[in-house]
């Protein structure tokens, strides 16, 4: 099978591009021939070639709305395509996923978009929400199917009318297990507490450092794992909250698992999410979840058994969890080797390939009937 991914960002590695990256990486090895389609260059471009990763740049595809522009990248990504020939295209993200699914349409291709995050409900401002939703309901006749990578996001689509049931498809994200000495080890102490995101909303970290300061009592440190805009901002807050010297800021890291191994607990404060792949990874190196109960994290965190789940922008609520778990080296262990247990049911990579292909297959089955009738 030839399959194109289309994805926006190259400035940014999150989620979504390491989805990508990991799912082409697969298809490759399974004797499938693969390209990726994205927005000029970048850290995520490096990470496709460092990968064996065939990718195309295109000069024109942004993150950001502009008219003149995305009609351009519409342009290049139809002549693209074009040239490739695919049996499949995957689009991720909200642009890419607009303009594959039209140039997809031009070309009478098979489409599939995983959005990652739908940009309707709460991820969305009220004043262009409406806006938003009536594009996403616009390109969802364009596609052939649409992958959610959790319960959550494929019941907002069937409440905000995106699209039917028949077309909506969950595979939740997976990720690649770690050898057994790359697993953390809760009960131990100081504590280290870890959190993986991007600083940049929807990314909380405001939260995350008020409710740390609330526990200068306690003996703990805190490493956040990320980069982003808001970089300076954090470490500012922390030196005028008191705790600066208690908060590591590491930096963008291709791969955490290092930095999990070595922790006792992970917190993901955010205002939204649609899936999150650090929730994952924390699970997958046996560390209890503290998290702010948004998207589909409940999905993959059960409050009170593999960890905790508090009310979005809330510093007293999350500094509640955080010190039940600082405070308790048993609770810790608990929920990490449930943590463990779930992710090894669950969110190995292995079984999002599996039920990705399956989804892929029925995709181009369905296309290439239609083609013949």
């Amino acid at each position: 099978m030839r399959i194109a991914y289309a994805i926006t960002r190259t400035d940014a590695v999150g989620g979504a591009s390491i989805h990508v990256r990991d799912l082409a990486q697969a298809m490759i090895a399974r004797g499938h021939e693969v390209r990726v389609f994205l927005g000029g260059e970048g850290p995520v471009t490096e990470q496709l070639s460092a990968a064996g990763i065939p990718f195309r740049s295109l000069r024109w595809l942004r993150r950001a709305v502009h008219p003149v522009r995305d009609a351009r990248a519409f342009g290049e990504l139809v002549h693209a395509l074009g040239e490739f020939q695919p049996d499949l295209v995957s689009t991720h993200t909200a642009k890419a996923g607009w303009i594959g699914r039209a140039a997809c349409a031009r070309l009478g291709l098979p489409a599939l978009y995983t959005p990652h995050g739908w940009t309707i409900g709460g991820r969305i401002s009220s004043a262009h929400g409406p806006i938003f939703r009536l594009a996403e309901n616009a390109a969802a006749r364009w596609a052939s199917g649409i992958v959610c990578v959790c319960q959550y996001e494929r019941e907002l689509a069937l409440r905000a009318g995106i699209a039917g049931p028949e077309k909506l498809h969950v595979v939740y994200n997976g990720v690649r297990d770690i050898p057994v000495a790359l697993r953390a080890d809760p009960a131990a102490r100081p504590v280290r507490i870890v959190s993986i995101a991007r600083l940049e909303p929807p990314k909380d970290h405001r939260t995350l450092l008020e409710a740390l300061a609330a526990l200068r009592s306690l003996d703990w440190e805190l490493e956040l794992i990320g980069g982003g805009p808001l970089e300076e901002e954090a470490r500012g807050l922390a030196a005028a909250l008191g705790i600066a010297g208690r908060v590591h800021l590491s930096g963008y890291q291709p791969d955490p698992a290092v930095a999990l191994a070595r922790a006792q607990v992970f917190v993901l404060s955010s205002r939204s999410e649609g899936f999150p792949r650090s929730v994952l990874e924390a699970m997958r190196a046996g560390l209890p979840v503290v998290a702010s109960d948004v998207g589909g994290v409940r999905e993959a965190v059960s409050e009170g058994i593999n960890g905790l789940l508090v009310p979005p922008g809330e510093p007293k609520a999350l500094a509640g969890a955080l010190e039940k778990l600082i405070a308790e080296a048993p609770e810790r262990q608990r929920l990490g080797a449930a943590a463990r247990r779930i992710y090894e049911g669950r969110f190995r990579f292995e079984r999002m390939l599996q039920e990705t292909m399956e989804v892929y297959d029925t995709v181009v089955d369905s296309s290439r009937w239609e083609r013949k009738t």
